[in-house]
């Protein structure tokens, strides 16, 4: 009897042995997937040291930092933190000079303090001139009566068709195609572990969503500027009065919201996540109230970085004064990436800068 039970089980092992190892008859070899590498793009630098631990400890559940993923948020600004900012200016302020100046479809009828707000982008981007003080709120106001009559399908097609035209001080790269590559590969490595990222701009949130579409960003995780909607019968009637009908749109108004800059972003942040972030990610002074607000979180370990534009070979840049920023942002207890030392590439293959272009007035 023992013997028997000795033959079955040498059987047994013999099979299990077999299947463990076996993949087809003529292989026996197991195959071994290999693990995804995220940061091919990055040269090894210490702010991709500081993500990578951080996101080590607080993912491992024996760390005393561990955070639960529900509670994994980390907020994104967009222009100049993973889309470029810099041909000569945001893709905001250039598709709003183009709409007041040059589409044939509205020139003619755009109000004059938009054409004089557009003026302003062009003299500063074609001739250096300065921008008037408190710009932001000026070009807020200008881009909510120049899209205004706009569904929001017409203005997603409309802002997406703008994105296809080459991007100004650059070859072999469209608006549409300028985001920084390396930077993507954070949001796969983050959504890898866990993480919900959210886009928190100071551009239209609606602009926003048509430039993150193409690289799988969900709308419901973008925040921005916001004007107010109306659906296309309301007219002059509020909302709390108006029953929108089944065949009716959205449409945008002039009236400006809100706009998202400095601790704008933190009160959205607040109202639309309702979560403190553990990692924020910007590029200018505009992002500090956001960062503030996540390594001012009480409950989890945080971390904050800042991208600075020093790489004045491969994109538009100054130099000397992303530098100064990198270390006003260092004092103030955030992580600097440094485009040009932590990059291998920007845009990717086959983009180059080039002198701006501009078309004869």
């Amino acid at each position: 009897m023992k013997k028997k039970l000795w033959m079955i089980a040498a059987i047994l092992l013999f099979c299990g042995a077999n299947v463990l190892t076996s993949c087809s008859k003529d292989d026996d070899t197991t195959i071994v997937k290999p693990a995804k590498e995220y940061f091919t793009l990055w040269n090894q630098c210490e702010a991709l040291t500081a993500l990578q631990d951080y996101v080590k400890d607080v993912t491992n559940p024996s760390s005393p930092n561990y955070i639960k993923e529900e509670d994994r948020i980390a907020t994104f600004d967009m222009d100049g933190t993973f889309v470029g900012e810099l041909y000569p200016t945001y893709f905001e302020y250039n598709l709003l000079e183009y709409r007041a100046l040059d589409d044939a479809t509205y020139k003619d009828i755009a109000p004059e303090d938009v054409k004089e707000t557009a003026q302003d982008i062009r003299d500063f981007v074609r001739n250096g001139k300065k921008l008037p003080d408190h710009f932001d709120m000026k070009h807020a106001y200008a881009a909510a009566k120049a899209y205004a009559g706009m569904t929001l399908a017409e203005f997603d097609a409309y802002v997406k068709a703008y994105a296809k035209q080459p991007a100004n001080g650059f070859s072999g790269m469209t608006y549409g195609q300028s985001h920084y590559k390396p930077m993507l590969e954070v949001f796969d490595y983050l959504k890898a572990n866990g993480f919900t990222y959210y886009v928190v701009s100071g551009s239209d949130r609606f602009i926003c969503r048509a430039l993150v579409d193409d690289i799988g960003i969900p709308s419901n995780r973008v925040i921005g500027m916001d004007v107010k909607l109306h659906s296309t019968c309301q007219g002059t009637e509020e909302g709390v009065n108006y029953t929108m009908g089944k065949e009716e749109n959205l449409v945008r108004t002039d009236e400006l919201l809100i706009k998202n800059l400095k601790t704008n972003k933190v009160l959205q942040i607040s109202q639309e996540i309702g979560k403190v972030p553990v990692l924020s990610f910007g590029n200018s002074g505009g992002d500090a109230a956001m960062h503030n607000y996540a390594l001012g979180n009480t409950r989890y370990k945080s971390a904050a970085f800042m991208l600075i534009a020093d790489d004045d070979q491969r994109d538009h840049a100054n130099r000397e004064k992303a530098l100064k920023l990198g270390q006003q942002w260092r004092e103030a207890g955030y992580h600097v990436i440094s485009m040009r030392d932590d990059f291998k590439t920007i845009y990717g293959d086959g983009v180059m800068k080039t002198d701006f272009a501009f078309p004869a007035e």
